[in-house]
């Protein structure tokens, strides 16, 4: 009876050995799996906009109906980051050589405390431009938010969208989907801390809006139309 025993426990053993080495092997299954899906859509997606990635030469030739600024984040005192200011500057210079009469800043502005778009148009009025020239985005909450709500809200067709090189791939790729005429142009700046972050993060959005572009849900907040071509002033709180 002992042995008996012994010898079921052994089995029993040997069984939820097996269990164990299943699972283990379905997981790394579906890991890599889930590894070379986004993998693939990244490289998918790079390699379907790169041609649309301009110089500022380029871009003037567009006759584009608004230059898009896609925010980032700001400082306790609103004043903007490293990285937007260097969206900015990138934008200014392209409005200052006639890419568009129109800059629309589109960002999160979904908290009282937080915002990012008013910072954004300061500091292109404070560089000279009109302020009925500048569009603000207040539901730019992400960027699929901020290139949908661009076409349906701001009634733009044809855009010239400025971030970093990394993002701009994403950005363009949504815009494409979307049915907009966009080209995109790097903002130029230096080597900013937190990059390596910046970039897997990247990896992962690019993976989730390469999916998100099939289904082309709404924005998160709609409303009435604002059409891009009219007075930037209408969108100041």
């Amino acid at each position: 009876m002992k042995m008996q025993n012994a010898m079921q426990k052994k089995e029993w053993s040997e069984e939820k050995t097996k269990k164990k080495k299943r699972l283990l092997c379905a997981l790394l299954f579906v890991c890599a799996a889930c590894f070379l899906f986004a993998g693939t859509a990244n490289l998918w997606m790079i390699l379907a906009v790169s041609g649309r990635i301009v110089s500022p030469e380029e871009a003037a030739l567009q006759e584009a109906d608004c230059i898009l600024v896609l925010g980032a984040g700001v400082r306790e005192d609103g004043t903007p980051s490293q990285i937007l200011a260097a969206r900015l500057d990138t934008a200014l210079s392209l409005y200052e050589e006639g890419v568009s009469s129109r800059l629309l800043m589109s960002g999160d502005h979904g908290r009282e405390e937080y915002d990012e778009v008013n910072g954004m148009k300061r500091a292109a009025v404070e560089a000279g431009v009109p302020s009925d020239a500048v569009f603000m985005d207040h539901a730019g909450f992400s960027t699929y938010d901020s290139l949908y709500r661009a076409r349906d809200i701001f009634q733009a067709e044809k855009i010239v969208i400025v971030t970093q090189r990394y993002h701009l791939y994403r950005a363009l790729y949504i815009a494409g989907a979307l049915g907009l005429d966009a080209v995109g142009v790097p903002a130029q700046g230096e080597e900013y801390s937190g990059q390596t972050y910046r970039e897997v993060r990247e990896w992962a959005a690019r993976t989730k809006d390469f999916v998100n572009v099939i289904w082309k849900p709404e924005a998160a907040v709609m409303g009435d139309a604002i059409p891009v071509s009219g007075n930037g002033d209408q969108t100041n709180d």
